[in-house]
C-alpha cells in the first residue's frame, strides 16, 4: 500500500504540470505541458479588438502569458513582455531569432534561440539569469516537468540532442541523441517526456533519469508535436497523416489520412472530450473522433493553417495564413465569428479568461475581447 501511495503521489506531482491552466494563465506554449490546447473559458460570444501593439519587426513565435503579462519573441531576437492591457513593461535581447513561443515557470521566462542557446530571464524585470548552449538552432519551444522539488526544463535542438536542464541553474542534467533534428515541443504528461523529430520517431523517455523508455517508428518526418491526454498521444506527420499512438503498449490505434488534399501537419491537435481539431497546410480545419479517427467535420479556409487551434469549452478558436482569426462551435465545426487582421497568421493563440491574444507575422499582439466585460 506504501509503494501504490508513493507511486501515486510521483504521478500526481509530474500531472499538476499538465493541467489546464488558470483564468489568467497561459504559461507555456498550448497553455500546459501535454500541449493539449484547452482552456475551460467561454470565449467572449462576438469578440471585439481590444487593442494591438505593433513591433515592427517579423515574428514566427507564439504569445504565452502569466500573471496579467504576454511574453514572445522576434525575429530580431527581441524578448518583450507587454501586460494584457497593452503596455510594455520590458524588453530583452537574446540576440539572434527566437523562433518559438517563450515557457514562464516559476519567476522565469524560458526562450530558445536559432544559435541554439536557451535562456532564462526574470519575468518582472527581465533580467537575464543563466543561458545553456547547445550545438545548433532551437526551432521549438521549451517544456517542464516537476516532480516533488525537482523540475527540469526540455527541448529540442537540431543538433540532434533532447535536452534536460535544471530549473534554477541551467545545468544540465541529462540529453538523449536522436537521428535528425528536434523541431518541435516535447509534451509532457504522467511521468512522461514524449517527442517527435525529422528521423521518424516518436520517442517516450522517463524524466527524472532521462532514460528513454520506448522508440515508436513512424517512418515518416514529424514537423509538429505530439499532443497527450491519458495514455494516447496524438500528432501527424509531413505526408499529412494523423495518428493517435497507445504510449503503454506502445502502438498505433488509428491513422488517418487528413482529408482527400496533399498538405503537410505542422500544427498540433487541439483535444476536446471525444474529438481532436487540427489544422493542414491543404488550408482545412479537421475535427476527427478521437476514439477511431473518423471525421466529424471539416472547415475550408483560404490560407495555410500552420499554428494550432484552441478548445475553449464549446468553441474552437484558430488562426490561417490568410490573415483570418475563426471561432467555429466545436461540435458541428459551424463558422461563429471571424476577424481579418490583414496579415497572414501562423502562430498559435493564447486564452485567458475573457480574453484571447493573436501574434501576426509582422510582429503585431492583438488582444479581443468583451468590451462591455472589461477588467478594472
Amino acid at each position: 500500500m506504501r509503494y501504490f501511495i508513493i507511486v501515486a503521489s510521483f504521478l500526481f506531482s509530474i500531472y499538476q504540470v499538465s493541467a489546464q491552466p488558470g483564468e489568467n494563465e497561459w504559461p507555456l506554449y498550448r497553455g500546459s505541458a501535454d500541449l493539449s490546447g484547452r482552456s475551460g473559458f467561454e470565449l467572449p460570444p462576438v469578440p471585439q479588438l481590444l487593442w494591438s501593439v505593433s513591433t515592427g519587426v517579423r515574428t514566427k513565435s507564439s504569445p504565452v502569458i502569466s500573471e496579467r503579462t504576454v511574453y514572445f519573441g522576434n525575429d530580431k531576437g527581441t524578448l518583450i513582455a507587454i501586460s494584457t492591457d497593452g503596455k510594455i513593461k520590458w524588453k530583452f535581447n537574446a540576440g539572434t531569432s527566437i523562433d518559438a513561443a517563450p515557457m514562464v515557470f516559476g519567476n522565469k521566462v524560458i526562450v530558445g534561440t536559432s544559435e541554439g542557446i536557451l535562456k532564462a530571464v526574470d519575468k518582472f524585470t527581465g533580467k537575464l539569469l543563466w543561458s545553456y548552449t547547445t550545438d545548433n538552432q532551437i526551432a521549438g519551444s521549451a517544456n517542464v516537468w516537476t516532480s516533488g522539488n525537482k523540475s527540469g526544463i526540455v527541448v529540442g535542438s537540431y543538433d540532434y540532442f533532447l535536452h534536460c536542464v535544471d530549473s534554477e541553474t541551467g545545468k544540465s542534467l541529462w540529453k538523449i541523441e536522436t537521428e535528425n533534428y528536434i523541431n518541435g515541443t516535447p509534451s509532457v504528461l504522467k511521468g512522461k517526456v514524449v517527442f517527435g523529430g525529422c528521423d521518424g520517431m516518436i520517442r517516450i523517455v522517463d524524466p527524472l533519469t532521462g532514460k528513454q523508455k520506448d522508440t515508436i517508428n513512424i517512418g515518416v518526418y514529424i514537423a509538429a508535436s505530439p499532443a497527450l491526454s491519458q495514455d494516447r498521444a496524438y500528432f501527424g506527420d509531413y505526408n499529412g497523416t494523423i495518428y493517435c499512438l497507445n504510449t503503454l503498449l506502445k502502438k498505433i490505434v488509428w491513422t488517418i489520412a487528413a482529408g482527400d488534399e496533399s498538405g503537410a501537419i505542422l500544427a498540433i491537435p487541439a483535444i476536446g472530450i471525444n474529438s481532436i481539431i487540427i489544422g493542414s497546410e491543404d488550408k482545412n480545419l479537421y475535427c476527427y473522433s478521437s476514439a477511431d479517427g473518423k471525421l466529424i467535420w471539416k472547415y475550408r479556409t483560404n490560407g495555410r493553417i500552420t499554428g494550432s487551434a484552441v478548445i475553449a469549452s464549446t468553441k474552437v478558436l484558430f488562426t490561417g495564413t490568410d490573415g483570418n482569426v475563426y471561432i467555429l462551435g466545436s461540435a458541428d465545426g459551424k463558422k461563429l465569428w471571424s476577424f481579418n487582421t490583414g496579415t497572414p497568421v501562423s502562430s498559435s493563440p493564447a486564452v485567458i479568461k475573457g480574453k484571447f491574444f493573436i501574434l501576426t507575422e509582422d510582429g503585431r499582439l492583438l488582444s479581443f475581447g468583451d468590451k462591455a466585460n472589461l477588467e478594472k
